[in-house]
C-alpha cells in the first residue's frame, strides 16, 4: 500500500532527511544508496506499520508495511508531514538568507527543515539521551529502549515506546538494561509525569510563550539543560537559540576562525544578524558539508 504526499515549493528531501542525527536513531532506518527513510509508526491499530518514505517527482511516496484503513492512513500522512516539516512556513526565512551572499545557498538548496520524530515525547527522551556521552552510547540506550518496550510491527521491526511502557520500568531497568547512567531516574519519571497526566510536552509545538519561558518550562524536565533544550526548541519551531555544544564550536572555529578557539560571544554576534532565524541559519552553516556543495539539490 502507498500514500502519495505533495510536498511544498523549495522542498528538499535529501537536506531534510540528513538535516541532523536523528536518521540515524532508530526506529528511524536510513537506505543510504536508495534515499529511503523508514520508521515503524503506531496507527493505533493491532500493530504498527513501517513506513518507508522516498522522493518521487514533487511527491513524497509513502510505502506501507501492510494494508491499513482510511483513519490510520490519514494519521500515517500527519505523521510524516510533521517529521518532515511540510507545514512549516520557510519563506520568511529563505528570505532572511537570501539577504546574505554567503547564506544564499540555503534557499536554493532547499535546507533548513529539520527532522524530528512524531511526538515531542519521543525527541525529548532522545535528547536527553544524547547528553554528555557518545553518539555510539545514545544508539545503545535508543536500540534498548525499542527492543524492550516497543510494539512489534507485522514486519517484525518496533516502533518507539509509549511514555506508558517506559514508566511501567523500574529505574534500576534504565540504569541495568538500558545503560542510561544517571538519566535512568530523569527518564522513569519524565514517562511517569507524561503517562499520568502533569506533563503536557506534546503542547510545546503550539506554546505562546516567549522562548526563554519556553525554555524555561523544558528545563524543569530533569535531565534538560541549556544544550538540550535549545535544540528541542529548534525541533518544536524556535530558531532564536543556537545550542552551542563542542561541535559547533570546534566547526564555526574551522569554518570562520582560522581554525582558532571561538569564545561563545563570537560565535553569538556572528549569527545575531539573523535575529529570530539565528539557530536555524548556524545549524544550515554548520552542516553544509554533510552534502556535497557540487551536487544538483532535489528541490521544488
Amino acid at each position: 500500500m502507498e500514500i502519495t504526499i505533495t510536498a511544498p515549493h523549495g522542498f528538499s528531501f535529501k537536506r531534510t532527511v540528513i538535516s541532523h542525527g536523528w536518521y540515524d536513531l532508530p526506529p528511524f532506518e536510513f537506505d543510504e544508496k536508495n534515499w529511503t527513510l523508514s520508521r515503524v509508526i503506531d496507527t493505533g491499530e493491532a500493530r504498527p506499520v513501517t513506513a518507508k518514505v522516498s522522493a518521487a517527482g514533487r511527491d513524497l511516496k509513502v510505502s506501507l508495511s501492510r494494508k491499513i484503513g482510511k483513519r490510520a492512513a490519514s494519521k500515517i500522512e500527519r505523521h510524516v508531514r510533521h517529521m518532515f516539516r511540510l507545514d512549516d512556513d520557510m519563506a520568511a526565512f529563505y528570505e532572511v538568507m537570501a539577504q546574505d551572499s554567503d547564506f544564499e545557498w540555503i534557499a536554493k538548496a532547499g535546507a533548513g527543515r529539520l527532522l524530528r520524530s512524531p511526538t515531542v515525547f519521543e525527541d525529548l527522551v532522545k535528547t536527553i539521551s544524547t547528553t554528555n556521552c557518545s553518539w555510539a552510547l545514545t544508539k545503545k540506550m535508543i536500540d534498548g529502549l525499542i527492543g524492550s518496550l516497543g510494539r512489534r510491527g507485522s514486519d517484525g521491526r518496533r516502533d518507539f515506546p509509549t511514555p506508558e511502557a517506559m514508566a511501567s520500568m523500574t529505574e534500576r531497568f534504565y540504569r541495568d538494561e538500558i545503560r542510561a547512567g544517571y538519566r535512568a531516574p530523569y527518564l522513569k519519571e519524565l514517562a511517569e509525569r507524561v503517562a499520568e497526566g502533569s506533563l503536557d510536552v506534546e503542547t510545546w509545538l503550539g506554546s505562546e510563550l516567549p522562548t526563554s519561558e519556553l525554555k524555561r518550562e523544558m528545563k524543569r524536565v530533569k535531565g534538560v539543560g541549556d544544550y538540550a533544550a535549545e535544540n528541542l526548541l529548534k525541533l518544536v519551531g524556535r530558531y532564536d537559540v543556537l545550542a552551542l555544544d563542542s561541535w559547533v564550536r570546534s566547526t564555526f572555529a574551522r569554518i570562520h576562525n582560522g581554525g582558532r578557539a571561538s569564545a561563545d560571544k563570537k560565535i553569538e554576534r556572528y549569527y545575531s544578524r539573523f535575529g529570530e532565524w539565528r539557530g536555524l541559519a548556524l545549524w544550515c552553516d554548520m552542516t553544509r558539508e554533510w552534502m556535497d556543495r557540487d551536487e544538483q539539490f532535489t528541490t521544488w
